[in-house]
């Protein structure tokens, strides 16, 4: 028996239905009234009824417009509405059931009718609710169960991954690092629309987890040669090849032992195909172009980078760009010409996404050389070819040690790692590095479909910096750089772009970057404009608080002009 007594509200703008409405129900639920639709808003802000009984005839807001209201309203939309009706009319009750309502009760209503047909909607709302719960509860459960599946079968892959890696001393982290790798890759494929029909029907992360077992077949390699320190002989380098058939058919054993099947077949295609090469040279099997698995072709790029990258007893790591250039140099021989089209355009994300030392702490010397060695790419290809992240960093700098001081943000801006966000400046517009360079450079005024080009720089961004973050151990490092690559377009009146945020609901560190990126454009040269002094930036600045700026940042950037001033006249 429901102990908790339900909540009605009737709407009616006559007095008498009204009373008589609330007469028939009070003594079994709670009632509340409104004479208006205007009203009844006005009452669900306080209330949340199980049901509304709505008059149709209403002035200035009949029914039909309140129930559209209601039914576009978050939190409420849910509510059970019955139409009272003092009119017969099939195309009006049609009208109404289609905007929503759950039934009809024609007045004058009689007190007993009009509990029963209460009475029967609340027991179904009720049935409907329980049926929701217990519908919530079982997947959850069901979550539940196949998450700690999916845990426990990780945890034995990682583990037959480390047996591998421990066995071969010399790749140690090679696994973890090319999932890493894969992982980007992978998405980059789908950012550019290559091989995006196969890559859709993928799980990815099933697929990123298979490729755990690329180099499963080395553990079946004798010590001598698997350790040896010196360079192999061909018969010993025959040996090594032998890993890729061994590790497949060691997959295959485990596929015909399980219902589990496209797990095991991804693991097998990277065991099996990632030695292959795009010209047919490769091994096992001599295999060419897209003969070869997509896996083998994407784990081939990944691996070579990783290898490349890393101390080996023959050699020592090459630097991330000798590495690009050596794979550059494969394409179409060794490597499939449309992956490392992918992999060439954004070769600096593999960089940045391994910026954490063997103890999962956080080289900051590295990153930051990294984000450095991105930012002057970047600046390579901006309008301006003038350093000007480094301008950035440096106005950013004087207006987050305002802003430490200021009442209001102080606290908030404390709390942040402020060499992080600094950095994480740098990368605002990382995401000019997938526009064109037709259009970044073009002096006159932009076509609409180019501005539209230009204004995705935001989401895409956002994307690279996501991508990292989720591949790496310590990707909470890049919350603000994805963060402000997402919101620094965004406009204090909620015009900008890409979200059309408004005031508040604009993160703060894209507010304060708003400021910053807009004063650094103005007083530098663009192609289809000449500078601008620091005191007309300024102005600018002042002219478009509470529009495009948040009008308080706006007064604590103007309260450290002259520190400002003295970085552009620098």
């Amino acid at each position: 028996m429901n102990s908790k007594r339900e909540t009605i509200i009737i709407v009616d703008d006559d007095i008498t239905n009204l009373t008589v409405g609330m007469n028939s129900l009070d003594n079994t639920y709670d009632v509340f009234t409104a004479p208006s639709g205007s009203k009844l808003f006005a009452v669900l802000e306080k209330v949340k009824p199980d049901l509304i009984l709505l008059d149709i005839e209403m002035p200035e807001m009949d029914g039909y417009e309140v129930i559209q209201v209601l039914k576009n309203s978050d939190g409420i939309s849910n509510i059970p509405v019955i139409f009272l009706t003092s009119k017969i009319d099939p195309a009006s009750e049609i009208k109404g059931l289609d905007l929503g309502a759950v039934d009809y009760i024609t007045k004058p209503f009689s007190r007993e009718l009009l509990l029963k047909r209460v009475g029967l909607h609340l027991l179904l709302e009720r049935q409907k609710k329980e049926l929701l719960s217990y519908s919530r509860g079982l997947e959850n459960e069901v979550s539940k169960k196949t998450k700690a599946v999916i845990e426990l079968q990780n945890a034995i892959l990682m583990t037959v991954a480390e047996l591998v890696e421990c066995r071969d001393s010399v790749t140690g982290g090679h696994i973890e690092r090319t999932q890493r790798y894969l992982h980007l890759l992978i998405n980059l494929a789908l950012d550019n629309g290559i091989y995006i029909e196969e890559l859709k029907q993928w799980n990815i992360g099933l697929v990123v987890m298979s490729s755990q077992l690329h180099d499963v077949g080395k553990v079946s390699i004798k010590d001598d040669i698997l350790l040896k320190q010196d360079k192999l002989t061909d018969e010993e380098f025959a040996e090594i090849k032998k890993h890729a058939e061994i590790g497949a058919e060691i997959i295959r054993r485990i596929e015909r032992s399980t219902s589990e099947s496209a797990f095991l077949k991804h693991a097998e295609f990277f065991a099996e195909s990632h030695h292959e090469k795009w010209d047919g040279s490769g091994y096992p099997y001599g295999i060419k172009g897209e003969k070869i698995p997509l896996e083998g072709r994407l784990m081939a790029i990944v691996d070579v980078y990783d290898a490349l990258t890393n101390d080996r007893p023959y050699k020592k790591a090459y630097a991330h760009e000798e590495a690009v250039n050596i794979i550059r140099d494969g394409v179409g021989s060794h490597f499939d010409p449309l992956l490392c089209d992918a992999f060439l355009m954004s070769n600096f994300i593999f960089q940045l996404a391994n910026f954490n030392t063997p103890d999962g702490t956080v080289n900051y010397d590295e990153l930051r050389s990294m984000v450095k060695m991105v930012a002057n790419i970047m600046d390579i290809r901006s309008v301006s070819k003038n350093g000007r992240t480094d301008a950035i960093q440096h106005c950013l700098k004087i207006f987050i040690a305002a802003l430490l001081k200021h009442e209001r943000y102080g606290a908030e801006v404390a709390s942040w790692d402020i060499e992080l966000l600094l950095l994480s400046a740098q990368l605002h517009d990382i995401g000019q590095m997938g526009v064109n360079d037709k259009i970044l450079s073009k002096s006159e005024a932009l076509t609409e479909d180019e501005y539209e080009t230009i204004k995705s720089h935001t989401e895409y961004g956002m994307n690279v910096m996501r991508q990292i973050r989720d591949s790496v151990t310590n990707g909470s490092l890049l919350h603000h750089a994805e963060v402000i690559a997402s919101s620094h377009h965004e406009k204090w009146d909620g015009t900008g772009y890409p979200n059309n945020l408004k005031g508040k609901a604009i993160p703060l560190q894209g507010r304060i970057m708003a400021i910053v990126d807009v004063y650094e454009a103005l007083v530098n040269d663009r192609p289809h404009r000449s500078k601008k002094t620091h005191q007309e930036a300024i102005e600018t600045i002042k002219n478009l608080s509470g529009t495009h700026f948040d009008p308080e940042l706006v007064e604590v950037f103007i309260g450290s002009e002259h520190e400002l001033e003295r970085v552009v006249t620098a």
